[in-house]
């Protein structure tokens, strides 16, 4: 066996139960525990002479750590459902769940060595170690489909070794339906919100993301749409040792995308600058969007001052149309043209036919809101603005409105993703950023 650091299986590894019946059974389980927390729940209430409301006995802190405690064990299309909703649709949510859904964005336990060894030896065959000089089984990350594990092979490559869950393709039909079933049934969700449409993207999005030889793909795709753009850097893949299942890529080095915080304020805006400038050309130019907001898939080198991007699992496509209302959408904005805002979202699939006039008007003003950046003159202080507080704000507004809830397109949703995960690194970053001078590189607006 190669060199490799062996983790303790503590109770941060727990396995990924791998077939349907294990994974049903962690959800009837989940469900049992609900509903005892509820049944001691309102004894504990009743007997302080309170008449506790359902929605009390659900949304308790105990139902609340269970829920995004066994979603984030099963990892894979549970945990995926958390992630979507509570980046888009949590502004329509009870904020209790949309607290449990958040967990899920960065909570996920990393499978146990034992099992790790089977699912290499599964995709890579018996006597796999023997291409390895080290493989660390300690894995540097952990997420809903898979983990990453650092390797040096025999002829001097550093590797990062992404390892899909055992069960994860398997499961995702079925795993989304029993979630969409569960929370349903538990009462976490509002009967009258419509989260088909979400739950159709989460399996397509699943199938792709479950897809490493996809991902690779990708992946190239994106260093060659990048070749142009030295500042920023990318993972190349090997595909010798890449499977559907196993992903394997040059090990990047940097640090955690927050530490440029560490840094001086021109350094702060340049990183800043440079996401909002990937933003426009993977809308307007490569039509192309890594949709997936998390932080952790961006790192810093300060050596280069190189920007390090990563996982492209969650890569879309835009269609022409798509991108051009866009570019009406955010032009009329910048020009205070709601007319032509009115007719890029209908393009979109903002409206409904039956919305109401004051709902048609809200949601533009959200759209101008959002686009607050782009019509400021000079550098706009993301981290001085209350930008996003004022668009949740309104969103949850908007979402009190039982009359009004409508689930936008899937591309819609994902382009949202990305802007508001944007906007919340530049704020975390405390950056200053002339997006209006970047876009206008994009979108032609009023002299």
């Amino acid at each position: 066996m190669p060199d490799r650091d062996l983790p303790v299986n503590s109770p941060a590894s727990l396995a990924v139960p791998s077939n349907r019946w294990s994974r049903l059974a962690k959800l009837g389980g989940l469900a049992s525990g609900v509903a005892g927390g509820m049944l001691a729940e309102g004894v504990r209430q009743f007997a302080q002479g309170k008449r506790p409301s359902m929605g009390d006995l659900l949304l308790t802190p105990a139902n609340a750590r269970r829920v995004a405690d066994q979603l984030a064990q099963l990892r894979g299309a549970a945990m995926k459902v958390g992630q979507l909703m509570s980046m888009d649709a949590g502004d329509l949510l009870p904020p209790e769940l949309g607290e449990i859904l958040a967990r899920l964005r960065s909570d996920a336990h990393p499978m146990p060595m034992s099992q790790l060894v089977i699912v290499l030896n599964t995709h890579w065959g018996e006597g796999w170690d023997k291409h390895f000089e080290r493989f660390s089984f300690t894995p540097m990350a952990a997420a809903s489909i898979g983990q990453v594990h650092a390797a040096r092979t025999k002829d001097g490559r550093h590797l990062a070794i992404k390892v899909q869950y055992p069960g994860v393709r398997e499961s995702i039909d079925s795993d989304v339906d029993n979630v969409a079933t569960l929370l349903r049934i538990s009462g976490l969700l509002p009967k009258s919100l419509n989260i088909a449409p979400l739950l159709a993207e989460a399996k397509q999005q699943l199938h792709a993301e479950a897809d490493y030889l996809s991902e690779g793909a990708w992946l190239r795709h994106y260093g060659e749409l990048l070749a142009d753009a030295p500042e920023f850097a990318l993972p190349e893949v090997h595909g010798d040792l890449s499977t559907a299942h196993i992903l394997a890529m040059s090990h990047v080095g940097g640090e955690p995308i927050e530490s440029v915080l560490n840094l001086p304020q021109a350094e702060r805006d340049r990183v800043a600058t440079l996401l909002f400038t990937l933003l426009f050309r993977e809308i307007f130019e490569f039509k192309l969007i890594q949709t997936d907001p998390n932080f952790a898939n961006y790192r810093y080198d300060s050596a280069t001052r190189q920007l390090i991007l990563l996982d492209f699992g969650a890569t879309r496509a835009y269609p022409t149309a798509t991108v051009n209302a866009y570019k009406q959408l955010i032009s009329g904005s910048i020009n205070g043209d709601y007319a032509a805002m009115d007719s890029a979202a209908m393009e979109i699939g903002y409206f409904q036919t039956d919305i109401q006039a004051h709902q048609r008007q809200t949601v533009l003003n959200i759209f101008a809101m959002a686009c607050e950046p782009l019509r400021h003159s000079g550098p706009y202080d993301f981290g001085k603005s209350d930008l996003a507080a004022r668009i949740r704000d309104a969103g949850m507004v908007l979402g009190r409105d039982r009359d009004f809830w409508h689930t936008p397109p899937a591309a819609a949703l994902f382009l949202h993703r990305k802007l508001g995960g944007l906007y919340l690194l530049a704020a975390r970053l405390k950056a200053r950023v002339d997006v209006a001078s970047l876009a206008k590189a994009f979108v032609v607006t009023a002299p």
